[in-house]
């Protein structure tokens, strides 16, 4: 379970409105959480609500404006609307029951129908139940026949109302970390989704599979703006990195950094290594550069095989792109000056810097629910236990 209500209590902001993320102290839920919150001032927002002739509308209009808070916001009040009070409940495994049958799991069945009034022996699985039972199997996509099944059971005990709850919550929160406007192009990664979009409207232009952090070395969520690309990167390996691979290697190993193809600089009493541009480099033969205090940026890589992995979270914190150049043509070949051939061309011509004409924001989210264009709900593991965290804050049921 969550974290106990005074801990919660204490990663909420106390004042502000719920726009942009307030509800939660961020620093203090994660120092790789760090948006940039647009957060109203408190007397701007009450002379506004005093003056609206609608309050609740201008309330609301403090709330994200994108089409996917919207969709989960919509999903939670049909949520609501169709199971206002549905309890929740945990049948144990038994036999198959039918019509006419006996068994003590009943009386927890008609209390998840609200028919625990509604017979005089409530052990039986009667007509009523049946009916309820059949009624929910349809609800599920399961055969609507009314016998309680193995199948059935496991479709009763899953994720309670509550608990859906709090899972649309969190993540219509999560909307609340970034910009109000993402720009009319822009590129967002949802890291549990291990998926990357460039968008042009609210149309999808470019979808590309993705690497992520690891939970040890996690992808920061925040947004900034792309303002070029390297053909040919050198990778100045980070002090993390350093301290807990590099330098041990070189200490037990004096020729790790020669066999590695790496450049070893002393500049009085401080080392760092370098990794030439090249097959062999970790960044692959392109980077994308968006300027962030996490030093974080997507890139190729030279293992694209793990690409075909179901579960990405495989890098330093960094998010690897399969074929970045289709991506990279994509952003920067509108004008047809630059496209992959041409982009490709400059692999092994030493490092070469191709500036964007306009920036590109790009958005590093974190959804593990999301309603897409069909209107069907898509659910992504919580890979850095961010959601737990949200619902925790929040006070929302795990």
């Amino acid at each position: 379970m969550g974290r106990g209500r005074s801990e919660a209590q204490s990663l909420r902001h106390p004042l502000c409105p719920r726009r942009a993320g307030a509800r939660i102290d961020l620093p203090r839920l994660s120092p790789l959480v760090t948006p940039k919150l647009a957060i109203p001032e408190i007397g701007e927002v009450l002379a506004k609500v005093a003056s609206a002739k609608d309050a609740g509308a201008a309330l609301s209009g403090y709330n994200p404006p994108h089409a996917g808070y919207r969709a989960l916001k919509e999903r939670l009040a049909k949520l609501r609307e169709n199971h206002p009070t549905q309890p929740s409940v945990r049948l144990p495994k038994g036999p198959i029951l039918r019509v006419g049958m006996k068994d003590p799991r009943v009386p927890l069945i008609r209390a998840r129908f609200n028919l625990a009034k509604d017979a005089d022996n409530q052990t039986v699985y009667d007509e009523r139940v049946a009916s309820a039972v059949a009624a929910f199997q349809k609800e599920k996509g399961l055969p609507d026949t009314g016998v309680l099944n193995a199948q059935t059971v496991a479709a009763l005990s899953g994720p309670s109302v509550m608990q859906r709850e709090s899972e649309l919550i969190a993540n219509m929160e999560r909307w609340r970390w970034l910009p109000a406007d993402l720009g009319s192009r822009h590129i967002m990664v949802n890291v549990p989704e291990y998926r990357l979009q460039l968008m042009e409207g609210r149309h999808v232009v470019h979808e590309t599979r993705v690497i992520v952090g690891k939970e040890q070395s996690q992808t920061p969520i925040f947004s900034e703006n792309m303002k070029y690309l390297v053909v040919n990167p050198s990778w100045t390996i980070p002090p993390s990195i350093m301290k807990k691979e590099i330098l041990p290697a070189l200490a037990n190993d004096p020729s790790y950094a020669a066999r590695k193809g790496y450049k070893v600089i002393r500049r009085g009493n401080q080392i760092s290594v370098q990794q030439p541009p090249g097959e062999r480099n970790a960044l692959g033969y392109v980077k994308f550069m968006f300027p962030n205090q996490h030093a974080v940026y997507l890139h190729d890589t030279p293992n694209r095989n793990l690409f075909s992995a179901s579960k990405r979270a495989l890098s330093h914190g960094c998010v690897r792109v399969d074929k970045p150049f289709a991506l990279a043509e994509e952003i920067m070949g509108k004008d047809g000056k630059w496209t992959e051939q041409k982009l490709r061309g400059l692999i092994g011509k030493g490092e070469r810097y191709v500036h964007l004409t306009d920036p590109l924001p790009v958005h590093l989210a974190y959804f593990t629910v999301a309603i897409d264009e069909k209107g069907e709900m898509k659910k992504f593991e919580d890979i850095y236990g961010l959601d737990r965290k949200v619902r925790a804050a929040l006070n929302l049921a795990e």
